[in-house]
């Protein structure tokens, strides 16, 4: 049951980075209080890997690498 609750959990997270990365390319949904909640869940799951990597010539692939932990802990929970 715990495990099945995990994998719930890192499904969404994984939803969220990618809602929050496609959404922070567009200023207008960026201004939005939808985008506002989406940001204040992950932002502090890329905080500590953007202090590692940093941007590349305004890239940010602390999302990417977010999303690659990610399934590498679904695949843990498999």
């Amino acid at each position: 049951m715990l495990v099945k609750f995990v994998k719930l959990l890192l499904q969404l997270l994984t939803i969220l980075v990618i809602v929050h990365a496609i959404g922070s390319w567009f200023p207008s949904v960026r201004r939005s209080k939808f985008y506002w909640y989406i940001d204040a869940i992950v932002e502090p799951f890329l905080r500590p890997i953007r202090s590692v990597i940093k941007p590349v010539n305004g890239l940010d692939f602390s999302p990417l690498v977010l999303l690659f932990i990610l399934y590498l802990l679904q695949r843990v929970f498999r």
